[in-house]
């Protein structure tokens, strides 16, 4: 039975009518769906307007830089860095102070080096910084830099005693070439008081080297002096390096060697015209002392025995022995090759030998 009446001269079964108004009411699925006649004259009036103005708290944050051009540029600064230590290395080294690239100081010689200390930038030592260009700008100071070892029984002597000898032949050493009264010329008492007052030869030596100074007669082949009234030393500070080494010695003593070497920056005096010019003088010794049994050689308590001594200086005069060690200074050195043998005052790694660097008697390589 046709209950919808004529659809426009067709007709349509009552399922078919039941499922239109349900779709109507609904909507298909997946249908698109058409905007209103409001919604277009919105769109529309929103496409022609001009963008409003940007706020002026509104920030838009720069972009960052791409990290590939950052790298670049850190290469870039590397290269340019190596070029310039590659053309000019004694430059580069002072952007950084007088110890950069030079590490901290060098450890304790405990034993004879097998080669000398690389070859500083050459740069003129000053008034603030006198050790500077020098293998000595990292050694140690004072005592500091003379190593002692660990005590052991030897000979006639305790571990203990053994100690004591030890520490008494390093205040020896402080004595006589760092004792600031004595680098200026005053008597090496204290020194001195340690050396066996009954060991005839060496008292003979001490009384003439002092009242009339002499080749076979010069203290500075013992003690480090300088005459104030001509030199004056640079600071507080001595540089030094080297050690002390013992053994058994002959009727049982204990016998102590020491190889040092000193660096003394100095300038002249202020009644020599003064000035700001630094020299170096550098002063290597070996000395071996006997603390002898008193049972078996007349010896005084806390006294050692001088059994030899070898001194060799740099800058420190080749003329006539005066007592003091001489310094000179750039305009008062020969202008030509001097005829002694070239010596490197740092090299530690040979034994020592009689005889001074500079002046008359040869040419120092490096000061």
């Amino acid at each position: 039975m046709n209950t919808g009446g004529d659809q426009g001269g067709s007709s349509v079964s009552d399922e078919e009518w039941e499922r239109f108004l349900r779709e109507s009411a609904d909507g298909v699925p997946d249908a698109p769906k058409e905007a209103s006649a409001r919604a277009r004259l919105v769109a529309r009036r929103l496409r022609e307007e001009p963008a409003p103005p940007e706020g002026w708290r509104t920030h838009t944050p720069a972009r960052r830089p791409r990290r590939p051009k950052v790298r670049y540029l850190v290469g870039l600064l590397a290269s340019v860095a190596l070029l310039a230590v590659a053309l000019d290395p004694g430059r580069v080294t002072g952007w950084f102070g007088d110890d950069a690239g030079a590490g901290g100081p060098l450890a304790a010689e405990s034993e004879r080096p097998d080669q000398a200390p690389p070859i500083e930038p050459a740069r003129l030592p000053t008034l603030d910084e006198p050790f500077k260009g020098s293998p000595a700008v990292r050694w140690e100071s004072g005592t500091a830099g003379i190593t002692v070892p660990a005590a052991r029984a030897t000979g006639w002597m305790s571990k203990g005693q053994v100690k004591d000898a030890l520490d008494r032949s390093r205040d020896f050493l402080a004595a006589s070439s760092l004792d600031p009264a004595v680098l200026l010329g005053a008597h090496p008492a204290k020194a001195i008081a340690l050396i066996n007052p009954h060991q005839k030869d060496v008292q003979d030596f001490l009384a003439t080297a002092f009242r009339a100074p002499g080749e076979e007669n010069d203290p500075v082949m013992l003690f480090s002096r300088f005459d104030e009234a001509h030199t004056r030393v640079v600071g507080d500070v001595v540089k030094t390096r080297g050690r002390i080494s013992y053994r058994e010695g002959e009727r049982g003593a204990l016998q102590v060697t020491a190889d040092v070497t000193y660096v003394y920056p100095v300038t002249r005096a202020a009644a020599d015209g003064g000035g700001d010019e630094v020299a170096r003088t550098i002063v290597r010794r070996e000395t071996v002392l006997n603390w002898d049994d008193p049972a078996k050689v007349i010896t005084e308590r806390g006294t050692f025995s001088l059994v030899s001594y070898k001194v060799h200086t740099t800058n420190g005069g080749c003329g006539a022995p005066t007592g003091y060690l001489v310094p000179l200074y750039a305009d008062e050195r020969p202008a030509g090759a001097d005829g002694g043998p070239e010596v490197d005052p740092y090299d530690r790694s040979t034994p020592v030998t009689d005889g001074r660097a500079d002046g008359e008697c040869g040419k120092a390589t490096r000061s």
